[in-house]
């Protein structure tokens, strides 16, 4: 998949109402700060088109970015952000909840769980709820270049170890590196297959 061109259309906060797209979505689902909208300019070759913060929780809407005229790329908030109040928190859930397991257009979704990390429950609770409800999705580990290489694949290698203690098959799993651009050919090759499909 080649990315001629991509622009912000759509921002949708916890009252707004999802329009209705013509074309297929691939979206982006994470902890508050694990790296989506970094990983959305490196696919995207653009170094600002989502806005990066080093404060987790920055990404409170969802917001539809129009690739080369013939797809969606989706922005969702980050989930589990526990510096907002309760209500924001379970308003927050209830939109990424809704859009996930409601959204026809959405083709296939990326989860981002930090590579550096043990596998972490709020991660694993939101996997087994995508496995529930027939959800496509991919996993996808971020910040690939924060560790040795030996170190990297003992993560990978534990998250596919407890993966299989409730899983038959596991989903398609990508390691990336924002800043290295490393992972990226891989995902949007896959894209590019799963909007053939």
């Amino acid at each position: 998949m080649v990315i001629k061109s991509v622009n912000l259309e759509t921002v949708c906060g916890i009252t707004s109402t999802i329009p209705d797209n013509e074309y297929n979505e691939v979206a982006f689902a994470g902890k508050s700060n694990v790296g989506k909208s970094s990983l959305i300019n490196a696919l995207m070759n653009r170094k600002s088109l989502a806005r990066i913060s080093s404060q987790p929780g920055k990404t409170q809407t969802i917001n539809f970015y129009n690739v080369n005229g013939a797809m969606y790329l989706v922005d969702l908030p980050g989930y589990g952000y526990a510096r907002v109040s309760k209500s924001e928190r379970g308003a927050f859930s209830k939109l990424i909840t809704d859009y996930v397991l409601r959204r026809e257009s959405m083709v296939l979704l990326f989860v981002l769980v930090d590579s550096r990390l043990e596998p972490q429950r709020i991660d694993l609770s939101f996997i087994d709820m995508l496995g529930e409800h027939g959800v496509p999705f991919a996993i996808v580990f971020t910040k690939g270049d924060k560790l040795s290489s030996d170190r990297l694949a003992s993560h990978v290698a534990l998250y596919r170890r407890t993966l299989l203690r409730s899983w038959e098959e596991l989903p398609p799993m990508f390691v990336t590196s924002s800043e290295k651009k490393s992972g990226r050919g891989e995902i949007l090759d896959f894209i590019g297959e799963c909007l053939e499909t």
